[in-house]
């Protein structure tokens, strides 16, 4: 009696998705190049998948810069170029799949959810091995949810009957295949849309929380405490210098308040020169340009704009980076009106423009002896200096 060959075993594949831009974030480059505890985000998942025993390859779909920073592939792990939509970076990935058999397995996943654990790839074949064509993690639904239209609040939606829905997704291959052949040009957020449309039924297994996605500024600080590590955070200083004209007949604005003199400052904006000082010391140290760069003179909008809107912007930058402003040191250099009286306010104004503690504030005054321009009482000048916690990028 002849013994049969034994079939095969499916391989399973995984597909990592890094081409997209991640505009939302708000970093310098793309969210899956940011640094997660040491290493860029997208390498987290590419560990993951080459540390599983089921997976025996995979592409990673990126650009150039993508492929700099996950640096040396796994073995059996190859590279697509990504499309001008997720679902055409998909179809590409599955194009250099090409001598994979329809019976194989593969797992979709975005590159901006770092946290893929081995568990979870478990849970999603099985699902496959006890028949499914398709299954996904999925979440319940925590918050309560309401319909909204044009800032107002409708009715609760009944959260029992919703879960949200993660990446990795797995498929067998051939229903993958045919799923984006038959999409035509339809688009899709995800991939089991495009099976759902075949009529496959998707089956659900229970997600992790450690899946979250990275795409504001705020998640990298939550992926950090969900995966156990810590941003790596690096120390930038700027330095920024104004002067402006001191003239009659109008307000005189320093730091953010009204001070009562007989001249004020002249200027596109109302020239108040503190917080000109503070902001370009805010962009130098993101190396992000200075204040004319951002609200040029030349435009008419500003003209007679309130500086706290360029102080509030500078501060807006520093977190869209995903950073932290660590300490603030002004000097305004003046021979009247004295400034001391108006300290304590200038010091809790800016603060609140910033909404950071006043204790990361400092506010000094001071003149020059009646030396040169300022003390001639021809204008006023401010020097600053910011310290600024920024994650590595």
């Amino acid at each position: 009696m002849t013994e049969s060959t034994p079939a095969p075993q499916p391989r399973v594949a995984a597909i990592l998705l890094a081409g997209g831009r991640g505009t939302r974030a708000g970093f310098d480059a793309p969210k899956q190049l940011a640094m997660l505890g040491g290493k860029p985000v997208l390498r987290w998942s590419l560990d993951a998948f080459a540390a599983h025993d089921a997976v025996s390859g995979g592409v990673l779909v990126g650009d150039h810069d993508v492929m700099t920073a996950a640096g040396a592939l796994p073995e059996g792990w190859i590279s697509a170029d990504p499309g001008t939509e997720r679902q055409q970076s998909v179809a590409n990935a599955l194009a250099a799949l090409a001598e994979w058999d329809d019976a194989d397995a593969v797992l979709v996943h975005d590159a901006a959810r770092p946290g893929v654990t081995a568990a979870v790839i478990d849970r999603l074949l099985a699902a496959l091995a006890d028949g499914a064509e398709a299954a996904i993690p999925t979440l319940p639904v925590a918050d309560t949810l309401v319909e909204q239209a044009g800032g107002e609040t409708g009715d609760v939606v009944d959260r029992a009957a919703l879960a949200r829905v993660q990446t990795p997704q797995a498929f067998r291959l051939g229903t993958l295949r045919r799923a984006h052949a038959a999409a035509d040009g339809g688009a899709a957020t995800d991939d089991a849309q495009l099976v759902r449309r075949l009529g496959v039924p998707v089956a659900a297994v229970a997600g992790e929380a450690r899946l979250h996605k990275l795409t504001y500024a705020e998640d990298r600080a939550i992926l950090s405490g969900l995966l156990g590590v810590e941003t790596m955070m690096r120390s930038a200083v700027g330095m920024g210098y104004d002067v402006h004209r001191l003239v009659a007949g109008k307000p005189l604005w320093i730091g953010g308040i009204e001070i009562e003199h007989s001249h004020g400052l002249e200027g596109h904006s109302d020239a108040d020169v503190a917080l000109h000082a503070l902001t370009d010391a805010l962009l130098g140290a993101l190396g992000d340009g200075d204040i004319g760069d951002h609200f040029p003179p030349s435009d008419p909008q500003w003209r007679g704009a309130a500086s706290h809107r360029f102080l509030a912007f500078a501060g807006e930058r520093v977190a869209a980076r995903g950073g932290r402003i660590a300490h603030l040191d002004l000097t305004i250099i003046a021979e009247a009106p004295r400034i001391g009286p108006h300290r304590a306010a200038i010091r809790a104004r800016i603060a609140e423009i910033l909404a950071i503690p006043a204790t990361r504030v400092s506010v000094k005054a001071t003149t020059t002896e009646r030396l040169g321009f300022t003390g001639r009482r021809e204008g006023i000048a401010a020097q600053a200096v910011a310290t600024v916690m920024i994650a590595e990028s």
